[in-house]
């Protein structure tokens, strides 16, 4: 490829998965775990919808954080799995910036709205008596509206950044959909201001939330310790212990891979952590958080021991 600038790049090259393409049983794998994170999610979904008992901030963020984890997965999975079936590596230009912009929109969601609900569980526990009060509906719908608009301006600015390099070389993207450090490495030109602010907005969009996340429960903690109740502490570690798991299992991965933006490889392990915060904790959210729930597990029965699906 002539050395001119990205408008003639057309397509880049996705490797996929360290895996042999010719493996039907990984291709099946990841199609069930796909399925899974979708039809789990909107369980989810539509049973907070059809149940009045669950019309509170914790389940109202749970709904929205279900549908990011559909469609975070859906930005990725379904090019994956189309790739794997046909062996067709290929993406646009246009499509691979595009998936970068949906692709950090819907992770910045997740981060913000595991923030929200963080703090729905610190006030609940520390703050019981104050919680209808602090917790209003009118909070809970400005904590979401937040998180969608920070979520789109940051990754607008990372994907605007992104448009104005130079793809002159190489256009062989060792991952299986466009990872921004990823098309960072195999830009032709000067990365710095976009590792810059990588490094800048990370602080916001990861570092700042995981504090806050870890405050709270440091605070729920302590709480928890002044509880006399052994049930009343059976409860609330419960709830903390399944968000906890969640929050591990999505931050651990994400502060790996993209603090460290200028690593000269990307290896079968960056590739294979991936899968992990784009596949695997969407599928397991609706188990950890709500299927493991009394609360839901009891409106999944009454909704199907009543036959009733009307919203």
């Amino acid at each position: 490829m002539k050395k001119e600038n990205q408008s003639s790049v057309s397509e880049f090259i996705l490797l996929g998965l360290p895996i042999q393409p010719e493996q039907a049983m990984f291709y099946a794998l990841f199609l069930a775990m796909y399925l899974t994170t979708v039809l789990g999610n909107l369980l989810i979904i539509l049973l907070i919808r059809l149940d009045s008992h669950l019309h509170t901030p914790m389940y109202f963020f749970l709904s929205h954080l279900a549908f990011t984890d559909i469609s975070f997965s859906s930005v990725t999975a379904p090019k994956m799995l189309m790739n794997m079936l046909t062996h067709s590596k290929s993406i646009s230009y246009a499509g691979c910036i595009s998936q970068v912009y949906i692709f950090l929109f819907f992770g910045g969601i997740d981060n913000f709205l595991l923030t929200s609900m963080a703090y729905d569980r610190y006030v609940a526990i520390c703050h019981p008596l104050h919680y209808t009060k602090i917790m209003s509906q009118s909070l809970c719908f400005l904590l979401v509206i937040l998180s969608w608009i920070s979520s789109s301006v940051i990754s607008l600015l990372h994907t605007l950044l992104l448009a104005h390099l130079s793809f002159c070389g190489d256009n062989t993207l060792p991952h299986f959909f466009c990872d921004l450090s990823a098309l960072l490495k195999l830009s032709s030109s000067d990365t710095t201001i976009n590792e810059l602010v990588i490094l800048t907005v990370g602080v916001v969009v990861i570092t700042l939330p995981l504090i806050c996340i870890l405050v709270s429960y440091g605070y729920i903690g302590a709480t928890i310790l002044r509880t006399p109740s052994i049930k009343g502490i059976c409860k609330a570690l419960s709830t903390c212990g399944s968000h906890l798991s969640v929050v591990a299992m999505y931050y651990g991965p994400i502060i790996g891979l993209y603090f460290v933006p200028s690593s000269n490889n990307t290896n079968n392990k960056d590739v294979t952590v991936a899968v992990l915060y784009t596949l695997v904790t969407p599928m397991l959210n609706p188990f950890i958080y709500s299927l493991r729930n009394r609360d839901m597990k009891g409106t999944l029965k009454n909704v199907f021991s009543r036959g009733n699906f009307s919203l």
